[in-house]
């Protein structure tokens, strides 16, 4: 299989890296590139050409996997919270390959660390339903079935208690209501069996910075599913772009 590139466009920055698809690993040093203000499509590609750029001869003629903050529909993203407004209603598998000259796949950015999780991280060889939580500002999702996408999943929004899931259970509520971890674990508890009911997952992975420290919650929570951290950090949402990328020449 071929070097492929990945890019992660966030609202800070741009990051790339070709991804060694046979590994599941970068083949060079990530680079990034702060994202432009306005973060209009326009000023996001050019930054998008300069990481291919950096990396051509690496890369050759392979596809690149782009992720973005926002869902996808058939390479058109109907709406943008991160970026700019302009992003809303663009055709941007289009304009993007019509810009750079080769083959893009975009992908949700949750999505595309989902399937590296299941290709190459802590979701490897799980038959049935994966379902990747990233616990942060919000609760990001991606589900996966037998190694094939469910796109666009906004799990983080479901109610829980007569509450949007995310407003009682991300990383971030825990920091600005200074809960210690056994109070937030209650809260993940509440939302964990919530998904269980609701979907029936073989398995659980646990994405975002604070799955580094998992030792100090996911042992609280009482699941009838397994629940285990992310492996690839922030490294996902590139690898995962990469090898959808290479699934999806077009």
């Amino acid at each position: 299989m071929s070097t492929v590139l990945g890019i992660d466009i966030g609202g800070s920055g741009v990051k790339g890296a070709p991804v060694d698809l046979d590994k599941g690993e970068f083949a060079a040093d990530r680079f990034r590139i702060d994202t432009p203000q306005p973060a209009t499509p326009e000023a996001v590609v050019d930054v998008v050409g300069q990481i291919i750029e950096h990396f051509a001869e690496a890369i050759g003629d392979a596809p690149v996997g782009i992720t973005v903050p926002a869902p996808v529909r058939h390479g058109k993203i109907p709406m943008m919270a991160n970026l700019d407004d302009s992003w809303e209603g663009l055709e941007a598998e289009k304009f993007f390959e019509d810009k750079l000259g080769r083959n893009v796949t975009i992908v949700n950015d949750a999505d595309a660390a989902g399937l590296a999780e299941v290709q190459y991280g802590a979701a490897k060889g799980t038959e049935g339903v994966v379902i990747l939580t990233t616990l942060g500002t919000g609760i990001g999702t991606a589900i996966i079935n037998d190694g094939i996408l469910l796109p666009n999943t906004e799990l983080g929004h479901i109610e829980v208690d007569g509450h949007d899931a995310e407003t009682r259970a991300a990383m971030s509520v825990k920091e600005a209501k200074d809960l210690s971890w056994s109070e937030w674990a209650e809260r993940l508890q509440r939302y964990y069996e919530t998904m269980e009911m609701l979907f029936w997952p073989d398995l659980f992975v646990v994405g975002g910075g604070v799955s580094k420290k998992h030792a100090k919650f996911l042992p609280l929570l009482e699941l009838d599913t397994p629940i285990v951290p992310a492996q690839l950090q922030n490294k996902a949402g590139i690898i995962g772009a990469a090898w959808l990328a290479e699934q999806r020449k077009h």
